[in-house]
């Protein structure tokens, strides 16, 4: 084998073992998402991660892959490589696929198929609790290829904003604010659960059943993104550079730490308490902040990024509740409002050689006193964000006018386990389960019968009695 032989066989394994961590983290957001609803609807969570993932996948081979990196089409969406054949996922640089040149386009399709998994799970955090089955079906498949279209536009060479230098690393605008923009759609057309707004607008809280398992789904996901960021290198070496993933690493792990920080001191000023949702959503959202900025930044931008992120998405999730929208997991806040900013925080800390060595945009704001990457960046998002919006709120209005998205009331109260697939999430607190609680000897601590307290012997007195 040659030199170029090998770089190319560890570029696949190491974007492949990247795809897979990102795969992973449907389980992460399955925790996040299970934890911060109630129990009743905790098996309806965790189907709609498979659900979607399922779905994304078949679409993205079809039609979505062409239609994002496929040769031949024009600034607005590829042209060829639908349902792409044997020779076609195996070839390296060669059309219908050419742009993947460091691995085969089978791993391109491996790895971008993912990401937009990741996307489509952002969306029904906020629309939780309250949305039918079907409406993840339908949307899924429509929502896969608005998601393809955009990513054709920022990451594929023939993309209209590439082409302008719109510098977004892994994604910020591509995956999480487009996924926040689809999300908010939704939440604004179902309308708020039943019970969280009182008729004069004040918000009643409806806490997460499980923190732990919060904290779980942060920790998954904070574990992602090691293949979401680094793998966004498509491999090994990077214009220049060998292992340049491993400092993408380092700008990822530094951000995320400190947006956790940052959620923690605002929350305590705000709330006067360190919310451990706060604190757990602002490692999030400053994941999602560095998700442009990872290859373009220095470590301390990173630092400032997270940090800022994590304020943001506190205040955030006060406004969103105050403009009484209900997003359950804080989708709107976490992925939408700090990918706005990290898409902007690209432009303004991009260090030029950084830049240089990625051959996309310039060097940002504090290198070179010019404005000129962050119009770029503003350009981008204000594009994808008419664009995204626009279009999913019209499917997913159309929907709702026709045969409706969000479950009767008796349902939503009931819970969507039972409604939605016929079996409980946690059976055992609502139903009869053999052997379960309510059974003979297994009755929970606080339902169970008291035995009678043994009569004291005579000539004892009884406890708190001279």
């Amino acid at each position: 084998m040659t030199t170029v032989d090998l770089t190319i066989a560890a570029s696949t394994v190491w974007v492949v073992v990247a795809a897979i961590l990102v795969m992973f983290m449907q389980a992460g957001f399955a925790f996040l998402e299970a934890g911060l609803t109630r129990m009743k609807n905790v098996g309806h969570v965790a189907a709609k991660n498979v659900l979607i993932f399922a779905i994304c996948s078949l679409v993205y081979y079809l039609v979505g892959y062409g239609l994002a990196f496929g040769d031949g089409g024009n600034g607005f969406m590829g042209g060829s490589g639908f349902v792409p054949s044997v020779d076609d996922l195996l070839a390296i640089g060669a059309a219908p696929f050419s742009w993947f040149t460091t691995i085969p386009a089978g791993a391109g399709y491996l790895f971008q198929v993912v990401f937009a998994g990741v996307s489509l799970a952002i969306v029904w955090g906020a629309m939780a609790e309250r949305t039918k089955l079907w409406v993840y079906f339908v949307f899924g498949v429509f929502f896969t290829v608005v998601y393809s279209v955009v990513s054709h536009w920022i990451w594929s060479p023939d993309g209209w904003l590439f082409e302008r230098g719109m510098q977004d690393f892994a994604g910020s605008t591509v995956v999480h604010y487009q996924g926040a923009l689809a999300a908010l759609a939704g939440a604004i057309l179902l309308g708020a659960r039943i019970g969280k707004f009182d008729a004069d607008g004040k918000s009643n809280p409806i806490p997460g059943h499980n923190m732990a398992y919060v904290t779980l789904g942060v920790l998954v996901l904070w574990f992602g993104w090691f293949g979401f960021n680094p793998g966004s290198t498509l491999g090994v070496v990077t214009g220049d550079k060998i292992g340049y993933f491993a400092y993408v690493a380092v700008t990822t792990n530094l951000a995320a730490a400190a947006g956790a920080l940052g959620a923690v001191a605002t929350s305590w000023i705000v709330l006067r308490k360190p919310d451990l949702s706060m604190m757990l959503n602002g490692a999030v959202a400053a994941l999602v902040a560095i998700t442009a900025a990872s290859g373009f930044v220095a470590p301390w931008a990173a630092i400032i990024i997270g940090l800022v992120a994590g304020a943001i998405v506190v205040l955030g999730i006060q406004l969103v509740e105050r403009v009484r929208i209900d997003d359950p997991i804080g989708a709107v806040s976490a992925h939408g409002m700090a990918g706005v900013w990290g898409t902007l925080a690209t432009g303004i800390f991009a260090v030029p050689a950084l830049a240089d060595n990625l051959a996309t945009g310039t060097g940002g704001l504090v290198y070179t006193g010019s404005f000129h990457q962050v119009g770029i960046q503003a350009l981008g998002l204000l594009v994808v964000g008419a664009f995204t919006f626009s279009t999913s709120f019209a499917a997913l209005w159309l929907m709702k006018v026709t045969f409706g998205i969000r479950v009767e009331p008796e349902v939503e109260i009931a819970g969507l386990d039972v409604s939605e697939h016929g079996m409980w999430g946690y059976p055992e607190f609502y139903t009869e389960v053999p052997g379960g609680y309510g059974t003979e000897g297994h009755e929970p601590p606080h339902l169970a019968p008291r035995a009678p307290a043994p009569a004291p012997a005579p000539g004892v007195p009884l406890p708190g009695t001279a």
